[in-house]
């Protein structure tokens, strides 16, 4: 018992240290990438505005919070997730798993892998001659692809079934076409805590090491011809790329409201090392407020509504406006299957463009009961 209770306490001051080095890069570095990671998972948290970091108990957890994968405790849970953006130009794909050990006593592993892509872009390298003669059979095509697959870890502290911890390990690869490609590599960490009267706390620090990715490109992709100096497409020489740490905290409560009727709304404050658009910003760090509700009916019918992406927007004449991106969303459950469906920025409120996102949970654990 006692070497359990160490392992668990080097555990929670292995995330402190983690999590203050959050703190240490931002001082540092001020540079971006792998924003495709941001855009979310599942559904069912598309709908909530993503404020489910204090909630979230399933295989999503991975994502949102590697330290709701505890509650995975009696057989696996896998996932699927659609969506399309810009006009369905690009596709974003998601699949996850979650594994419980020994009916989650040792802890709960999760796997996820992300791809986002643009396909079909037309390459005209070859379009244009030395000579200046145009040659349309010449047109090629290629894709731009964000890929990331991420392994998940978590337990408990203390022996205490409220107090979970969690982290992710990711290996990022990116390729544009046969022109450049890069590999890169993070860690996540998240905490949560429940009490017995169903209220929810949670923190999920991402890229806690600055993510990077170091790019090979390829020149000679690039100038296919021999052209002059001008008109020669000159590579980037900064091959690497970091990703700055963000923290989300979130506090969620549930209320029995009526019978088989039940609520479920949690709070989160979005924090980034770096001045943004958002809401709160300085030089060292911004802020953002979000807001999600889940009504429920006997657990079989759910409807949900949010906001995040609280903004101040630059507009054409230098004058800013504060935009809030609603969502909303529905979901069905019958036994181990769950389907949800997203529409994010209902009536294009903000910056970011609306998308339908859709996603399906299955759940061994009620097929074997």
């Amino acid at each position: 018992m006692e070497e359990k209770n160490l392992h668990r306490t080097t555990l929670l001051i292995a995330l402190l240290f983690l999590l203050f080095g959050v703190f240490s890069y931002a001082q540092v570095f001020r540079k971006y990438s792998n924003e495709f990671l941001n855009l979310g998972a599942d559904a069912r948290a598309f709908g909530m505005g993503n404020n489910v970091v204090a909630n979230v108990s399933d295989v999503n957890a991975g994502y949102w919070n590697p330290a709701g994968l505890t509650r995975v405790t009696e057989s696996w849970q896998g996932a699927l997730m659609h969506a399309e953006y810009f006009q369905s130009i690009a596709k974003y794909e998601y699949a996850a798993a979650a594994i419980p050990l020994n009916g989650g006593t040792e802890g709960t592993l999760g796997f996820s892998l992300y791809r986002f892509a643009v396909d079909d872009i037309m390459n005209t390298t070859w379009l244009i001659d030395a000579q200046g003669n145009i040659d349309y059979n010449k047109i090629t095509r290629f894709s731009t692809a964000d890929y990331a697959f991420m392994t998940s870890y978590a337990g408990n502290l203390f022996n205490d079934p409220n107090l979970s911890v969690g982290a992710n390990a990711k290996i990022i690869y990116r390729h544009i076409g046969k022109f450049a490609n890069a590999f890169g590599f993070g860690l996540d960490a998240g905490l949560q805590y429940r009490t017995q009267d169903n209220f929810y706390f949670g923190i999920m620090a991402r890229d806690i090491t600055t993510t990077f990715n170091v790019w090979a490109i390829k020149e000679k992709e690039l100038n296919k011809l021999e052209l002059d100096e001008e008109t020669l497409n000159e590579a980037p020489e900064d091959k690497i790329e970091l990703t700055m740490p963000k923290v989300k905290l979130g506090m969620a409560k549930k209320f029995d409201l009526y019978k088989k009727i039940g609520l479920l709304a949690e709070a989160d404050l979005n924090f980034e090392f770096n001045r943004t658009n958002d809401l709160v910003s300085s030089e060292v760090i911004s802020m953002s407020p979000s807001l999600g509700i889940e009504l429920t009916y006997d657990n079989i019918v759910y409807l949900r509504a949010g906001f995040n992406n609280m903004q101040y927007e630059t507009r054409f004449d230098n004058s800013r406006k504060l935009t809030i991106q609603p969502n909303a969303g529905i979901g069905f459950k019958y036994k181990g299957v769950t389907i949800d469906y997203a529409l994010t920025n209902i009536g294009n409120s903000s910056v970011a463009l609306y998308s339908n996102i859709f996603s399906v949970k299955i759940d061994m654990a009620e097929f074997n009961q």
